[in-house]
């Protein structure tokens, strides 16, 4: 009888979890790291919780207990970085966000010994870079995705910086943000029991606003204010990291400072390149032949093997190289244009701009429509989504393109729904 209450209560979080845009396929490495991170009864608990942010009290109805109890097991999970606790509205709100980015990475994000985190990282590398279907599902469904490059900003013409607006700056993000937390790089804490670790800087994934608030709150990350957190973006510039943050516009909660060899969307770009697992900045290298020497620091620096050498056909000398940009695979992150030393590479615009989601409901209603999982944030079966929450997505649907609509409301199949985007065209 235990047996069939552990796999069912594991079950049901497992598909607890994929009712996100993006989840998390289920194997039996997931079930091995749910396990090493969830109770028996904590999964089963966080399997009743709605998607979108829910009080202590609405925590206590959907588990049938009395409020104080609700909210000392809220704040247990909150301390371990499984769920995030929020001020909205001037309520305490808590939300259980994705595995990523969310309580796969805080599970690394500090050293701890509640877990063994050499046996997680095993799984999760396992999990994630060998069995493949996570960080496909993850990076590859769909047109619009979680995260997205910003420009390398110290190597902007100032022509370059007419065109760039202040949120595909790295730098805006960390003077804007009402809280700022540094914790440990996931990628690269599960690279060193893997022993597959480079020697970029540990200390220096950067989470912003609510997110960080709370790992900040439950010692998971370290409070610094912009002036540190722009020094530690400076660290990244000189070690070549790529800022990789969340693809909106407002309030954005997470930066991590990548490197090619060890970093999830790295990895995932150049795995599956011709898919666009990543949002581009708006800018694409140039090289100019004739300042190309052939030294090949391009190639090095590049995370996503964009960057390569070919003969540069010069008669006079035959062995002599030159730089080749394969420009389907280029994320317009700039490193390459720092890594020259003759000034003959250079940023100019994309013909088309990349087009980024206002906030984090207008990305999940998008992805969602993508993903055909719309009805699991309109429709959430364990718990009525209020008002407020339900006016935030039926806004967003009003907002998008006749065909999106037209997909958003074959998949919720709601009158109700068709009858508000008719309503809206007319």
């Amino acid at each position: 009888m235990a047996h069939h209450t552990i796999k069912s209560g594991y079950s049901r979080l497992v598909d607890r979890l994929n009712r996100f845009p993006q989840g998390a396929p289920p194997s039996k490495l997931l079930y091995q790291i749910l396990k090493m991170l969830f109770s028996e009864k904590s999964a089963e608990l966080v399997s009743l919780l709605p998607i979108k942010p829910f009080t202590a009290e609405k925590a206590s109805r959907i588990w049938k207990m009395d409020i104080p109890s609700a909210q000392k097991t809220l704040d247990e999970l909150a301390g371990r970085a499984i769920l995030v606790d929020i001020e909205q509205n001037g309520k305490s709100v808590h939300v259980l966000p994705p595995p990523m980015a969310g309580f796969f990475e805080f599970s690394l994000m500090r050293v701890r010994n509640d877990i063994d985190q050499k046996l997680l990282s095993e799984l999760f590398y396992q999990y994630l870079n060998v069995e493949e279907d996570f960080i496909r599902e993850l990076f590859t469904r769909g047109e619009t995705q979680l995260g997205r490059v910003f420009v390398h900003e110290p190597v902007l013409s100032n022509e370059n910086a007419l065109h760039v607006i202040d949120y595909e700056r790295a730098t805006e993000v960390i003077k804007t943000a009402s809280h700022i937390g540094i914790g440990t790089c996931y990628c690269r804490h599960k690279m060193i029991y893997m022993d597959k670790a480079c020697d970029a800087p540990m200390e220096i994934c950067m989470t912003f606003n609510t997110t960080a608030a709370s790992l900040i709150k439950h010692g998971h990350a370290r409070m610094v204010d912009p002036g540190e957190g722009m020094a530690l973006l400076h660290q990244a510039y000189e070690n070549n990291l790529v800022q990789f943050g969340e693809n909106i516009r407002e309030k954005v909660n997470f930066i991590c400072n990548c490197c090619g060899c060890c970093c999830e969307a790295m990895i995932a770009a150049k795995r599956f390149a011709i898919l666009n697992p990543v949002h581009t900045t708006n800018f694409i290298p140039e090289i100019n032949a004739e300042s190309c020497n052939g030294c090949g620091k391009c190639v090095n620096v590049c995370p996503v093997e964009a960057m390569s050498l070919i003969s540069a056909n010069n008669p006079h000398e035959p062995k002599m190289k030159q730089a080749r940009l394969e420009e389907d695979l280029c994320l317009g992150c700039g490193l390459c244009v720092r890594a020259c030393p003759k000034d003959g590479i250079h940023l100019q615009s994309r013909p088309q701009r990349v087009i980024t989601p206002l906030n984090g409901t207008h990305r999940a209603v998008i992805m969602a429509i993508e993903r055909g999982t719309l009805q699991h944030l309109i429709f959430d079966n364990r718990v009525l989504l209020s008002h407020r929450a339900l006016a935030a997505v039926l806004g967003v649907i009003l907002k998008l393109p006749p065909l999106k609509q037209a997909l958003a409301s074959q998949q919720v199949k709601s009158r109700y729904l068709e009858a508000l985007i008719s309503h809206a065209e007319h």
